[in-house]
């Protein structure tokens, strides 16, 4: 094959990783080029937009995960790409304008160091042979060594390391042959420090990401061990991925005991998980804010928000013209702009009919089941 063909490849192989910054918006998905490569929209660490190409460096891989279609077992198209033609093909793209940045990832390629020596030199070779400054994003390959992903950090805007699960018994049914706190754990403990605030490597983020339902993981361990990513590790965005079924072996339990039988609650369930993760980073909401149900999931049927609300009948209505930054953001409907927007109103004289926030439809009748103007 040659170098576009194997990019046709490696780039739709990369769907399944989900763990850079792309939007949540219509404008902020992905889309595939007339070509075949994926390219997304993502958000920059300071602020605005750019386009990436992502891809792998290679989806041969020795690695048993059970969840991953590339997993050795399977019988795809396998190919490589090397570091030389990676950086080619992106400073192609790059000076055409289809593409301002890179996420680059990879299988396991022999050890995790083998393939982290090559995804760096990729990295190395557009920082030093092209000279390009702009967004880098690499994949953490688990098992990496210290030496490798602190090579990682000097070259990139932003790293990730999947997590995959919240926690070793998890990890052992559905990743075989890989040790869940010394391979997964370990490096993103590691990561987290080198880019904390002070540190030398403060301006590089870090993300990670869950294959939800592939376990028999609970929204309530999941949710945990985002809190801990956050608060303990200095990751700055969590990613859920819904198992997408069929795609591993059968005997994983996300194959065995799907969540739920109703169709799209996978999506549904990932979708619920966002709505906790964007509460605990945007609306400060705490740990046990979460609710959950008896099962330890999150409802299947209202907002993680909407929930608190109905259990918390005291707190409410909120009065639109007196409450706190932080009581507004606790009504249902309201997020942190509307918020913000309705205490420089009251600067300005009260707030008498809630239609004053230029809301409408469900969300305003959202609102008015929870908020008062007076």
């Amino acid at each position: 094959m040659d170098t576009v063909e194997k990019l046709k490849i490696l780039s739709a192989d990369s769907q399944y990783d989900l763990a850079c910054a792309c939007g949540t918006t219509k404008t902020g998905h992905r889309k595939r080029g007339l070509d075949g490569k994926w390219l997304y929209p993502v958000a920059l660490p300071g602020g605005g937009q750019t386009i990436l190409l992502k891809t792998l460096l290679s989806n041969a891989c020795s690695g048993g995960c059970k969840y991953c279609p590339l997993r050795a077992k399977t019988d795809i198209r396998r190919c490589t790409l090397a570091p030389d033609e990676v950086a080619r093909v992106f400073m192609q793209y790059y000076e055409r304008r289809m593409a301002f940045g890179l996420f680059l990832s990879s299988g396991i390629m022999g050890s995790a160091d083998a393939t982290m020596d090559r995804i760096n030199a990729a990295a190395r070779i557009l920082r030093y042979g092209y000279g390009f400054k702009g967004y880098i994003h690499l994949k953490v390959i688990p098992g990496a060594s210290d030496a490798a992903i602190e090579d990682s950090l000097s070259l990139a805007t932003a790293v990730s390391l999947n997590i995959e699960t919240p926690g070793k018994k998890h990890s052992d049914r559905i990743s075989a042959g890989k040790d869940y706190l010394t391979d997964i754990i370990r490096p993103i403990r590691l990561m987290g420090g080198l880019t904390a605030r002070g540190r030398r490597y403060q301006r590089v983020k870090c993300t990670t990401q869950f294959i939800v339902g592939a376990s028999d993981e609970t929204d309530y361990e999941i949710v945990g061990s985002m809190y801990s990513l956050y608060g303990e590790m200095n990751f700055k965005r969590v990613y859920f991925s819904a198992y997408q079924r069929g795609l591993g072996e059968p005997d994983i339990p996300g194959e065995m005991k799907p969540f739920a039988p109703r169709k799209n609650d996978a999506l549904v369930r990932e979708h619920r998980l966002y709505q906790a993760d964007f509460l605990c980073r945007k609306y400060g909401f705490k740990k046990d804010d979460i609710l959950f149900g008896p099962d330890g999931n999150l409802s299947m049927d209202k907002d993680p928000k909407e929930v608190w609300a109905d259990n918390h009948p005291e707190f409410f209505p909120v009065r639109l013209n007196t409450a706190t930054k932080e009581a507004l953001l606790k009504v249902p409907g309201l997020g942190p702009d509307t918020a913000q927007k309705i205490i420089e109103a009251r600067g300005f004289g009260k707030i008498r009919r809630i239609e004053e926030l230029g809301v409408k439809g469900k969300r305003l009748a959202r609102i008015k089941a929870y908020a008062v103007p007076e």
